[in-house]
């Protein structure tokens, strides 16, 4: 471990072998950290956190500090569980789970791996961000929000409570999303709408052409038809291909509760 004399390590905080912890941060005692994880100057970790291995925390973060959520219990510490080689930049701050109770053991915030969160992201209360994300400069996002694996979210945009970012999604900076964002999709603007079909990002991460032609299929007949939701998933099962991209997209708008994006 590297530990610098001015940072402030609580005596039962567990740092594994290979932990750099720089100038003037603090950590607490119910803190966490994997092997080779670094963790910059002016940092704050707190709460109950787990931390996993080859992060870079940079400069400013402040991760596990009490959720902003009113109803959480302050005796009750709260818990994040962050994975491994994830980029977390300066001013990113990453709030622990609302507790009001002690026997509410399984709330927790979440982070999975090699995400990269640009600075000045705030992730709420009991959120759970998936793998291999980019979220781009001064995101907000609210408590009981869900994104999945592979989803980009353009700088300023804002995320009301309980709305779900779908896989391989596209969010658009500056956008106001209050319903859910479907996966595959590109979905921004002002008024926010779900545009096209995420074509580039499908392709960079080394989708086929086929399976990008049934993507544009199920834009075409939930978004572009004059079809209700139900009836669009209905011709969706009817005359797309079975395919793990049909079904994602079956499930995800099935599964939502603020409905999705049009």
């Amino acid at each position: 471990m590297k530990i610098h004399p001015t940072a402030i390590v609580h005596p039962e905080a567990q740092l594994a072998e290979g932990v750099e912890v720089q100038p003037y941060s603090i950590i607490g005692p119910h803190v966490r950290i994997g092997a080779g994880t670094v963790v910059g100057p002016h940092c704050v970790i707190d709460g109950d956190t787990i931390i996993g291995e080859d992060n870079r925390i940079s400069a400013t973060a402040q991760i596990g500090i009490r959720t902003q959520d009113l109803k959480h219990n302050p005796d009750l510490p709260g818990q994040v569980r962050i994975g491994h080689r994830n980029t977390i930049r300066e001013f990113v701050t990453i709030s622990t789970s609302t507790m009001q109770s002690a026997d509410q053991v399984d709330r927790v915030t979440s982070l999975g791996d090699d995400n990269l969160l640009m600075c000045y992201v705030h992730v709420g209360h009991d959120c759970h961000i998936g793998n291999h994300c980019i979220i781009a400069n001064s995101v907000g996002i609210s408590g009981h929000i869900e994104v999945g694996d592979y989803a980009n979210i353009a700088g300023v945009a804002a995320l009301h409570q309980e709305v779900r970012v779908g896989p391989y999604a596209f969010v658009g900076g500056m956008s106001r999303v209050v319903m859910d964002c479907a996966p595959y999709m590109i979905t921004g603007g002002i008024p926010i709408r779900c545009s096209s079909p995420n074509t580039i990002g499908l392709e960079r991460r080394g989708f086929s052409p086929e399976a990008r032609a049934r993507v544009k299929e199920i834009h075409r007949i939930m978004f572009r038809s004059k079809l209700n939701t139900t009836q669009a998933l209905a011709e969706i099962e009817r005359s797309v291909n079975d395919s793990p991209e049909r079904q994602c997209f079956i499930d995800f708008v099935r599964g939502s509760i603020r409905g999705i994006t049009k």
